[in-house]
């Protein structure tokens, strides 16, 4: 039976991704992800105990996943600048693609799930610390000249933040590369003339 169970289970998820995704977490109903995943709605209720519990699961399943495409992005680059603007644009695109994900970091009125506050809290950590790790390592080569680091990393995650929306929803993935690469050169360059 427990073989059965977790054979299932991934079936399950991936059926509520895609209905959260599309209807969000408040309009899609277990009825939907059962007759979906081709269950019972018992059966459903054999593996998770609430829709809230299916939706907890697809948050932490997409944010395992975005994390993952974000290490594996810059440890591909050498240089501080290239992990920088990897970083920018595998966010930025990754977010697009997780859409359950991006809903749970902004959607306020998902504030009341604990389990999202401990998500958005978690991301941001994770966010501000491979943005600082790459300001320190420009610094240290001597690349970058910031007096603090873990203060600009929260401004850059901020800024980021901020554009998402309108860059997820609006634009298209070159519109996006082309502005993250505007946004970047005043960062690295600075918006003064120099002599």
């Amino acid at each position: 039976m427990k073989t059965e169970k977790i054979e299932r289970k991934p079936t399950i998820l991936k059926v509520a991704q895609d209905l959260f995704s599309k209807f969000g977490l408040e309009k899609t109903t277990m009825d939907e992800i059962a007759k979906m995943a081709r269950m019972g709605k018992a059966s459903i209720y054999y593996y998770f105990k609430s829709k809230e519990s299916i939706y907890k699961e697809v948050i932490q399943k997409e944010g395992k996943i975005l994390q993952e495409k974000i290490r594996i992005a810059i440890n591909k680059e050498n240089t501080p600048q290239n992990k920088l603007s990897v970083y920018f644009i595998t966010r930025i695109l990754s977010v697009k693609e997780l859409v359950n994900y991006y809903s749970a970091l902004r959607d306020n009125y998902l504030e009341h799930y604990s389990f999202i506050e401990k998500e958005r809290a978690a991301h941001d950590v994770f966010e501000k610390t491979i943005v600082s790790n790459i300001l320190q390592d420009g610094v240290e080569q001597g690349i970058f000249d910031i007096e603090d680091t873990h203060l600009v990393s929260e401004i850059i995650v901020v800024a980021l933040k901020g554009l998402e929306l309108s860059w997820t929803i609006e634009k298209s993935e070159s519109e996006i590369r082309n502005d993250i690469n505007m946004l970047l050169h005043v960062l690295f360059r600075g918006i003064e003339t120099r002599k």
